[in-house]
């Protein structure tokens, strides 16, 4: 494998995508996860579109990121805005998925009353709906609303679980439920529910024969597991069951000749007391998943997630943290993505932003992260043989490039 190279560049942009290439955009707003793909024949995906309330007072705190680059726009705003910079120029200006890992405000969105109205249409604009209603999505894909628990059930929505805060998930889901039966009406959106072990459910749209070896593999949602024969599923939930929302959590794998890359939301690993929960999605998930190239770190890299067997497993070169609070990563995730004891061998860490009191209590091992800030743009070559990261200035418009790693090989 290559070693990782890093070369310093000032005031250049991007080179634009071209057939061929895969590139994943991790948006850093300051509001939560939002991830950009140009898949290799130009097809388009967004995974989430994390937009936090600015009404709650821990938002505006040393706790919680500042909105990035500025104010002058909502977070979804800013995705919509990024995406528009970096969408190629050949393609028309919608996506072609749009996905949403779990019903968390810093992954699809939250109402408040600062929310603005769409002009049509009785939804408001956070997060989804507000990249939604400037960008059109052709298909919408999320874990659903019946499994464990039925959303759409008045019963359900007036537990004191949903009920304690006014702006919390429910409202929020209504106002997407609003938003996708306008969009199917006057743009042709079409909904489904994700599916644990198919494959292709995301599939390249403009010309997949000439890239057999790209495929997006659905590996767990729901607390179901795809077991990897076939589509066999395992179920680690019974009707009627609510972990919360984390567990619940999309998981996908995205392959591109010998290139392997997972995300998996919020999911986690980590039991009450801080050991290995062999029951976890991370855990049933690890065998079936296997080495990657890249990673994500999932639930930002909060002290619950990351576990034993999970890392030392899926053992990326990469890990990306997209993150938005001081309390990403646990500084016990940190040691054990970085231990040589749970695997061998170089690895290198991203992130989108680190906060102040978290460098405080991380100290010393803040020279573990390649880049602490910045956008951060994963590029994979024709064929899957190789790739680089770029990391892009946040603080700008222009997004120009401040540093580049690799390439690197892929396993």
């Amino acid at each position: 494998m290559m070693t990782a190279c890093l070369s310093q560049t000032t005031d250049k942009q991007l080179p634009p995508w071209e057939p061929g290439m895969l590139d994943i955009h991790h948006i850093n707003t300051g509001r939560g996860d939002a991830s950009f793909s140009i898949l290799p024949d130009g097809t388009t995906l967004l995974v989430d579109a994390g937009d936090i309330s600015d009404i709650h007072s821990r938002t505006l705190s040393a706790r919680n990121a500042k909105r990035i680059p500025n104010n002058s726009k909502s977070a979804s705003g800013w995705i919509v805005d990024y995406i528009e910079q970096f969408l190629p120029k050949e393609n028309n200006r919608e996506l072609n998925y749009a996905l949403i890992t779990h019903y968390h405000d810093d992954h699809f969105g939250e109402m408040d009353s600062l929310r603005l109205k769409a002009m049509e249409g009785n939804y408001y604009l956070t997060g989804i709906t507000e990249v939604g209603h400037f960008l059109p999505i052709k298909k919408m894909i999320d874990r659903g609303f019946s499994y464990p628990i039925d959303l759409t059930s008045e019963t359900i929505q007036n537990q004191d679980r949903f009920k304690r805060d006014a702006y919390g998930m429910i409202p929020t889901l209504k106002n997407y439920w609003s938003f996708l039966d306008f969009q199917h009406k006057k743009n042709g959106l079409v909904y489904e529910k994700f599916i644990s072990g198919q494959k292709n459910q995301i599939r390249l749209e403009h010309d997949f024969r000439t890239y057999p070896d790209f495929s997006v593999q659905n590996i767990a949602v729901n607390g179901t597991i795809w077991t990897g024969v076939m589509s066999d599923t395992l179920a680690l939930l019974k009707q009627g069951e609510y972990p919360g929302e984390n567990t619940l959590s999309i998981c996908l794998k995205i392959s591109y000749g010998k290139f392997d890359y997972f995300t998996g939301g919020d999911i986690s690993g980590i039991d009450e007391y801080g050991g290995t929960d062999i029951n976890s999605v991370e855990s049933q998930i690890a065998p079936v998943v296997g080495p990657m190239d890249v990673a994500t770190l999932n639930h930002h890299g909060n002290r619950d997630s990351q576990n034993l067997d999970y890392v030392r497993t899926i053992r990326p070169r990469v890990w990306i943290q997209q993150n938005w609070s001081s309390d990403h990563p646990g500084e016990e995730v940190l040691r054990r993505i970085t231990s040589e004891k749970l695997h061998p061998g170089e690895r290198d860490i991203f992130s989108t932003v680190m906060l102040q009191p978290l460098k405080d209590v991380i100290g010393g091992r803040l020279n573990q992260y390649k880049s602490q800030n910045g956008h951060i743009v994963l590029r994979v070559h024709q064929k899957g043989d190789s790739y680089e990261i770029y990391i892009l200035n946040d603080a700008t418009v222009k997004r120009e490039i401040v540093a580049k790693y690799g390439p690197y090989e892929s396993r």
